[in-house]
């Protein structure tokens, strides 16, 4: 039983505890979240980091009247706790459960639904300022890690709320910065007196002499603005966020409860828009991830003695093949740069960094910046293979449009996560990437189905001298399909097994060539005539294939793309075709098994479709 954690079935519980009581919760708080994402898996270092904040949060607003706005939302899990949520915890992230991510759907308290980096100062000015043209009075707060600070979105949104003024807090949750004792003290010391009424009214004072002093020389006047930029520099740790339009406030403890109370209390009443900056510790609490923030900050279920996971990983990760593979091709070619947008440990290229360290370009969390960088590179005779998974790449649609393709410069797209990538959900399916890719000019696209293949396939794409992505899913890479490989050709599919016209063509896409293999299998089993074709190419599709299909009975088209403008959209109309794809919506949270049988797309629904259709045409044929 948790005293204190076990009452709180709303905000409202949380401020009928003492502040040394808000301190036991604290310590209950991380105990509850270890023991339930060992469990259940799911973002563990970003939520330990952030427990104090969340709780003064709280403790000092009012939700959901007042809006926190949560960047990437991955770190809300002390906010659902808070909020009515604990016994949902048993089902976080797991189909028809609780989101990892803020959902309005979920709760009323969660304002604004977020799964993407950056994006929080943006939608928090857009309730500020809202707020204020139907004349409400509430408080709107963003709160952002220093991570996040590196996509340009967060620059472009403080620099309009810093012209338009409105009543806005921005929390800066800095958990990489170190300070030391004395800087520490002094930024106390400024902080206090940066909030006290006084150096407000003061600064406002002392502003408003400064412009209304009449000009005494140039000579003067450039030494005056010299000397205010310096004493500014040496004195105020905020100066960029000042420069802005923000009042910066900080640093603060992220760990000192107390002190986060009293300073939210303050900085609450303040006009304007308001930085507050505080630094944190990733992982604190549970020693293992505090030393590892990185390698505990997206987990599976996990062994907390030993912080292992429960589940032995057996094969390579298609992540894992790419860092090896890359290393490879960087060997046999000096041209090859590896570029990735915060992501060397999820993309695999961790290793290559640390074997080829200048040819290594983490550009952190910019992704349109990452493809446009590229577009340089490549312009100037490098071939970068730009990593990022397929929910972000979304990010730099118009990058990979206007810079790559209109130019046909050979940039290597290397789409991790592609298709289903899990228990994240809807922000992070990527589900959409043949859709947004496959319409533009120049770029070659691929689909591998096994480890052999991808290696095959980056190879090929190192060759070409023109746009390239190639995408994988999340997960294993060593299902062989079959023994026997054939070459990579541009534009070809590869025939795994090769029955009649009169018999029903399974074309099985990169990842669903599991499902395709195994309903080919039982088709075969049960005395269909089948033939099984692995497309390879996307785009360009193979038409010889594509014209193979209008001869058979029936064609069956598996991929794990949204159906509007995927592969199968691309294929011909004639003859009977049966599309197994993604419908019109936004597929939710789920393991990548679950989802598939939730939507049709598993082996036993895909092969129950199929006798579906031999039944009825046997029927109509004894009819006739």
């Amino acid at each position: 039983m948790k005293k204190y954690l076990d009452k709180i079935k709303s905000p409202a519980d949380l401020k009928k505890i003492r502040p040394p009581g808000l301190v036991s919760l604290c310590g209950e708080i991380r105990l509850f979240l270890v023991e339930t994402v060992a469990k259940t898996g799911g973002h563990l270092a970003s939520n330990l980091g952030v427990v104090e904040l969340t709780v003064a949060l709280h403790y000092v607003f009012n939700t959901p009247k007042d809006k926190i706005v949560w960047d990437v939302g991955h770190q809300a899990y002390i906010h659902k706790l808070l909020t009515g949520r604990k016994g949902k915890f048993r089902s976080l992230r797991q189909l028809g459960g609780m989101s990892g991510f803020p959902k309005p759907n979920e709760s009323p308290h969660d304002c604004f639904a977020t799964g993407h980096s950056s994006t929080s100062i943006s939608a928090a000015l857009g309730f500020a300022v809202s707020r204020d043209l139907a004349g409400d009075d509430y408080s709107v707060i963003a709160v952002i890690g220093d991570g996040s600070m590196t996509g340009g979105l967060a620059y472009e949104a403080m620099n309009n709320a810093g012209r338009q003024g409105s009543d806005l807090l921005v929390i800066l949750n800095d958990n990489q910065m170190s300070i030391s004792e004395n800087v520490g003290a002094l930024s106390k010391h400024l902080s206090d007196m940066r909030i006290a009424p006084s150096y407000i009214g003061v600064k406002k004072s002392v502003r408003g002499m400064l412009e209304k002093m009449p000009v005494i020389g140039g000579g003067i006047e450039r030494f005056i603005e010299r000397a205010k930029d310096g004493i500014k520099y040496m004195l105020v740790p905020g100066v960029l966020f000042e420069e802005l339009g923000f009042n910066y406030v900080g640093p603060v403890d992220g760990h000192d409860l107390e002190q986060l109370i009293a300073v939210l209390g303050k900085v609450r009443r303040m006009s304007g828009p308001v930085l507050l900056h505080v630094y944190t510790t990733k992982g604190k609490g549970y020693d293992r991830a505090e030393t590892a923030p990185a390698k505990y900050h997206g987990v599976d279920s996990f062994n907390i003695e030993t912080g292992n996971p429960l589940e032995t990983k057996v094969w390579d990760t298609y992540s894992d093949v790419l860092g090896k593979a890359m290393q490879q091709l960087a060997e046999k070619n000096d041209k090859i740069v590896a570029v990735t947008a915060a992501m060397p440990d999820g993309t695999g290229l961790a290793e290559f960094a640390s074997r080829y360290p200048e040819r290594f370009f983490d550009v952190g969390i910019a992704e349109s910046h990452a493809v446009t960088f590229s577009a340089a590179m490549a312009k100037n005779g490098f071939i970068p293979v730009v990593a990022i998974y397929s929910t972000f790449l979304q990010r730099s649609y118009d990058q990979i449009l206007h810079d790559v393709c209109t130019q046909n410069l050979h940039v290597i797209f290397a789409i991790d996560r592609a298709g289903v990538s899990g228990p994240d959900g809807e922000t992070h399916q990527g589900v959409f990437d043949i859709s947004f890719l496959a319409h533009i000019p120049n770029i070659t696209i691929m689909a591998p189905v096994n480890k052999r293949e991808f290696i095959e396939m980056l190879d090929f794409a190192a060759g070409m001298n023109s746009p390239v992505a190639i995408r994988f899913p999340r997960g294993s890479a060593s299902r062989v399909i079959r023994d026997e490989f054939s070459p990579i050709e541009l534009g070809r599919a590869q025939v795994i097994g090769d029955g009649n016209k009169e018999g029903v063509a399974i074309v099985a896409l990169g990842s669903m060539m599991e499902v395709g293999f195994e309903v080919y299998t039982r088709l075969l089993d049960n005395g269909y005539n089948a033939t099984l074709i692995n497309p390879r190419f996307i785009k360009p599709i193979d038409a010889d294939m594509a014209n193979s299909l209008r001869e058979h009975r029936l064609s069956v088209v598996l991929e794990d793309n949204a159906e509007i403008g995927g592969f199968a959209s691309m294929l011909p109309r004639e003859g009977k075709l049966l599309r197994f794809a993604f419908p019109d919506e936004f597929i939710e949270h789920g393991e990548r098994w679950e989802l598939l049988r939730k939507y049709g797309m598993d082996a036993e629904s895909v092969y129950e479709r199929i006798e579906r259709f031999f039944a009825a045409l046997r029927m109509t044929d004894s009819n006739g």
